[in-house]
């Protein structure tokens, strides 16, 4: 997803915040990328990579929160082993799982799930949430609500 995102916005530069016991096998696996990531591994790296960002790929999960506090629009994609999709598919009783679109009760942040996280849909939403200014708008409003209701701001 990020080769073709590139492809079409060649100025982007990614920048993969890990923690500092994976951040030597995140390093390596990166290294076959076409673009080669910058790899930030402390806290003080993370908060500049925020402070910085435009965009943001993540898996779901809390991520997703300290996105939405640093107001930093994103698509969420998780692939997951068939097994655990079925499991999940027969659990799940709601159409999200990202907690800024549960707790604004939104959907404005769009959503890449199990067999439906592919490079092409990814691409196509992170170039939507980079230009497209009314998505942009809908995740910030989304974000600043969700801070909200969770006793920030």
């Amino acid at each position: 997803a990020l080769i073709r995102l590139r492809d079409r916005v060649p100025e982007i530069r990614v920048v993969l915040p890990t923690v500092p016991g994976v951040a030597q096998m995140v390093r390596t696996m990166a290294k076959r990328w076409p673009s080669a990531p910058i790899v930030v591994e402390d806290a003080e790296e993370k908060r500049a990579a925020f402070a910085a960002a435009d965009l943001a790929l993540a898996a779901s999960g809390t991520v997703s929160l300290e996105l939405a506090a640093n107001r930093i629009p994103m698509v969420i994609g998780y692939d997951m082993a068939w097994i655990s999709r079925q499991m999940i598919s027969m659990m799940l009783r709601t159409d999200t799982v990202t907690l800024v679109n549960l707790v604004s009760e939104t959907r404005a942040v769009p959503e890449f799930l199990g067999k439906n996280c592919q490079p092409r849909p990814l691409a196509e939403a992170l170039q939507g949430a980079l230009e497209d200014m009314g998505q942009r708008k809908a995740q910030l409003d989304a974000m600043d609500l969700t801070m909200d209701r969770l006793g920030k701001g």
